[in-house]
C-alpha cells in the first residue's frame, strides 16, 4: 500500500515517520512490515495481501501531533490519500464510541459541529480525484473531529465520574502512587505523599534483591514497609517478575539456565518475598510486561506457564493477597518488530482461557517518550483502549500513569494541544483520571512518581519538583482527592 501525504494541499517531500506501524483487522501489529517515505509517498510493504491499517504520529492543525490510525484498507495500485484516510478513521471511531457510550443529543452547538465534520468529509470524498482539494477538506474535517472527539469523551466521562462520586463508588485506595525508595526517609516526601494518596506501591527489582543466588537483601523494601505501614497506607509492591534484563539477576542471565531452572528460581524468590511481607503487603504486581519483555526467548506456552507459576507462588505464600498481571504497552505496536512477544489482548485472552488464577489486570499508561506505547494519543483514543480491556471481566488498575511537565525531548513523542508545561500536565491528569474513573471496572489509578527523579521513565513527570515544590498537577490532584473523599468539591473540566 502507498499513501500520498499532503500539507496545506501540497504534496510533501519531507515527512518524518514516527511511531509508524501496520496492524490488521484483528488489531494485531503486522510483523515483518516495512514502512518508508520517499517522493511524497508513505510506502508500506507487508508479508500478506490482507487489509491493513497504518498508524503514525500525525500533525493536526490547532490540536497538536498525536498518534492516529487509518481504517483497515485493501491493497491497491493507486495510492491512498493519507489525509483523507486519517479523517475517515477518526469519524468512524466517533460513530462507534457514540454507540458504545449511548451519547446522543448533546447541546445544539456540539451536534452542529458533528454535522459540519461529516459534511466536510463527504466533500473530501467527493473530490478524491483532486487529491490536493480532498486533503484540504479532510484536514478541516479531522481538525474539528478530533476536538469533537475529546469533548465527547470528556463530557461523557464527567457525567459518569460525578455519578460515581455521589454514590460513593470509590475505594479508599483508589488514588495511588509508586514511591521512590531513595526518598522514603524524608519527612517532607512522606507528608506530600499522604496529602494525596491512600495507596502506595513499593518498586521491586529482583536483580537488586538477589544479587547472589540464594542470598537476599531486603533492606530497602524493609525500610519502605516500616515507614508506610506506620502511616496506615494500603501497600502494594512489584513487579515480582519482569523479564527485561535490568530486572533479572546477573547470575541467572550469565548462566545457561533452562526454563525449568528459571521457573524454580522465580518461584523461590516470589515465595520468599511474599511470605516475608504477608502481614503488610496485600497487593502484588506479580508479573509485568510478559507480553513485551522476554530476554530468555521463552515460547508462548512457556510465558503462560511462567505466569501461572508466579501467581501460584503468591497464592501459596499468602492466600489473601491480590494478584495483578500487568500489561505494558496496551496498544501492542511492539509486536511488529520485537520477536518472542505476544499482542496484549491475545496474552490477556490466553491467561483467562487457561484458567490462571489472578485478581486484577494492570495497565501502564505513560506518555511523552519516543518509544512504543508512549506516543501521545487523544483522549478518545485513550478512553477507547481502556474499554477494550474492560471486557476482560476483571477489575482493572492503572498501575502507572505519567506525562511530562516540560517539553525537553518529549515533543518528539507528540504534542497534546501545545507543548508540555505544568498547566498542560495538570489538564491532562485531570482529564485522564476522570476518564479512567468514569469506568466502573477501573478501581485504582497509580501515578508513577510524586517527585521528579532522574531515573523516571518519563522525565519531569513528577507532581513536585526536586525541591518538593508543588506543580500545578499536584494542585489539580488535590482537587480530585477532595471530590472523591470529601464529596464537597466537584472540580470542573478545564
Amino acid at each position: 500500500m502507498e499513501f500520498q501525504v499532503f500539507k496545506e494541499g501540497k504534496n510533501v517531500n519531507d515527512f518524518t515517520l514516527c511511531g509508524a506501524y501496520l496492524f490488521g483487522t484483528d488489531g494485531v501489529a503486522i510483523r515483518k512490515a516495512k514502512i518508508s517515505f520517499k517522493n511524497g509517498l508513505v510506502k508500506c510493504k507487508k508479508p500478506n495481501k490482507e487489509a491493513a491499517a497504518l498508524a503514525l504520529l500525525w500533525p493536526v492543525d490547532g490540536f497538536g501531533k498525536v498518534l492516529l490510525p487509518t481504517t483497515c484498507l485493501p491493497e491497491r495500485e493507486q495510492p491512498y490519500n493519507l489525509n483523507v484516510e486519517m479523517a475517515r478513521a477518526k469519524l468512524m471511531q466517533i460513530i462507534n464510541k457514540r454507540e458504545d457510550w449511548s451519547v446522543f443529543g448533546y447541546d445544539a452547538e456540539l451536534e452542529a459541529l458533528s454535522k459540519e465534520i461529516q459534511a466536510l468529509f463527504v466533500q473530501a470524498v467527493q473530490n478524491i480525484k483532486e487529491p490536493s482539494l480532498a486533503s484540504k477538506l479532510a484536514d478541516k474535517s479531522l481538525k474539528k473531529a478530533i476536538i469533537f472527539s475529546e469533548e465527547l469523551a470528556t463530557r461523557h466521562a464527567q457525567l459518569l465520574f460525578d455519578v460515581r462520586g455521589k454514590t460513593h463508588g470509590f475505594g479508599r485506595g483508589c488514588l495511588g502512587c509508586e514511591i521512590d525508595a531513595t526518598q522514603i526517609d524524608k519527612p517532607e516526601y512522606i507528608s506530600k505523599l499522604l496529602e494525596l494518596f491512600g495507596f502506595a506501591t513499593i518498586p521491586i527489582n529482583w536483580s537488586e534483591i538477589e544479587v547472589r543466588k540464594g542470598s537476599y537483601d531486603f533492606s530497602v523494601v524493609d525500610a519502605c514497609v516500616s515507614t508506610l505501614s506506620r502511616k496506615k497506607l494500603a501497600i502494594g509492591a512489584g513487579p515480582l517478575l519482569c523479564f527485561s534484563k535490568e530486572y533479572m539477576p546477573k547470575w541467572l542471565l550469565s548462566g545457561k539456565a533452562n526454563f525449568e531452572t528459571i521457573r524454580e528460581a522465580a518461584y523461590r524468590f516470589i515465595s520468599k518475598i511474599v511470605s516475608r511481607y504477608a502481614s503488610y503487603i496485600n497487593t502484588w504486581r506479580v508479573v509485568s510486561g510478559l507480553n513485551v519483555f522476554n530476554c530468555f526467548g521463552f515460547s508462548f506456552e512457556q510465558i503462560l506457564e511462567m505466569t501461572r507459576a508466579a501467581n501460584m507462588a503468591v497464592k501459596a505464600a499468602n492466600d489473601k493477597a491480590l494478584k495483578i498481571i500487568e500489561i505494558t504497552n496496551p496498544w501492542g505496536e511492539y509486536h511488529a518488530d520485537a520477536t518472542n512477544t505476544i499482542p496484549p489482548l491475545v496474552y490477556v485472552d490466553m491467561i483467562v482461557q487457561s484458567g490462571i488464577n489472578f485478581d486484577i489486570l494492570g495497565l501502564q499508561m505513560q506518555f511523552g517518550e519516543n518509544q512504543d506505547g508512549m506516543h501521545i494519543r487523544d483522549m478518545m483514543h485513550v478512553s477507547a483502549v481502556l474499554d477494550y480491556f474492560g471486557a476482560v471481566a476483571k477489575p482493572v488498575y492503572i498501575t502507572s500513569a505519567a506525562v511530562p511537565s516540560c517539553c525537553d525531548e518529549s515533543q518528539i513523542a507528540g504534542v497534546w494541544h501545545k507543548q508540555w508545561d505544568q498547566l498542560q500536565q495538570a489538564k491532562w491528569i485531570e482529564q485522564f483520571y476522570k476518564i479512567a474513573f468514569s469506568k466502573a471496572f477501573i478501581h485504582n489509578v497509580t501515578y508513577s512518581n510524586i517527585v521528579d527523579a532522574k531515573n523516571s521513565t518519563i522525565m519531569n513527570s513528577g507532581l513536585l519538583n526536586e525541591q518538593f515544590v508543588p506543580k500545578e498537577s499536584f494542585k489539580k490532584m488535590m482537587g480530585l482527592h477532595k471530590f472523591i473523599f470529601n464529596r464537597q468539591i466537584n472540580p470542573k473540566t478545564s
